[in-house]
């Protein structure tokens, strides 16, 4: 579909303006919602940066212009209906004028949720939780990426780059190997934990979502029997 077709596509309200919801293409953490009109719209296309619309102070506007935290488009969908966007960016550093990783850093408590179900014993673990983990220390990561808080160990290997990072994965990974030649499930679970969390800080280093490893590994899955996974 053309720029100009799908442009026509969308459903612009009596302001000339569509909500935009922002993704971080890596974690997939929701980031902000702003505006768009057609003029920004096109200006993020050019540029393959967002360029919203600000409704108080009625002009266009650069993310990260002047903050430098800019948002490099890797993606760009509209709903069913086609009055919401969906941009998934690479973000540089905090989405939030803040300074934090995303806009919704504050949450509400839900009856009968957490709460809830600490006070009746023990939640029972559902099989979709099982792995939601990791995805809540990419999120975490990534935070620690975008807001660089000072005395954080992540923010340290950040900070110290990637030769630091692989370094730490080489000393997790001997530790993992030592462990399980100890026959010392304790400290072979702890070893794993380890390796585990800088492997996803190198992922984040290198800007390689966690997604797309899972994929690999579902495709290799589904090869035939000469693969490695089957």
């Amino acid at each position: 579909m053309s720029e100009a077709s799908w442009q026509d596509a969308i459903k612009w309200d009596e302001n000339g303006l569509v909500p935009a919801v922002v993704q971080d293409v890596l974690s997939k953490e929701v980031l902000m919602l702003a505006y768009m009109n057609r003029e920004s719209l096109a200006q993020s296309l050019a540029s393959g940066q967002t360029w919203f619309w600000s409704r108080s102070r009625g002009e266009l506007w650069h993310k990260g212009a002047t903050s430098g935290h800019t948002q490099t488009i890797r993606s760009l969908r509209y709903d069913c209906d086609g009055d919401t966007l969906l941009v998934q960016v690479e973000q540089r550093g905090a989405a939030c004028h803040t300074g934090s990783y995303s806009c919704f850093y504050r949450s509400i408590d839900l009856p009968g949720t957490d709460k809830a179900e600490a006070a009746a014993g023990e939640p029972q673990e559902r099989p979709e939780e099982r792995f939601a983990v990791l995805g809540e220390l990419e999120t975490a990561i990534a935070q620690r990426d975008a807001e660089r808080p000072e005395g954080t160990y992540t923010s340290y290997l950040f900070d110290k780059g990637v030769d630091k990072i692989l370094k730490k994965i080489g000393e997790e990974s001997a530790e993992v190997i030592i462990a399980a030649k100890n026959e010392d499930p304790d400290e072979l679970r702890s070893e794993s934990a380890d390796l585990i969390y800088h492997l996803l800080v190198l992922l984040r280093e290198r800007k390689l979502p966690l997604d797309d490893v899972l994929r690999e590994l579902g495709t290799r899955r589904n090869k035939p029997t000469t693969n490695k996974m089957r």
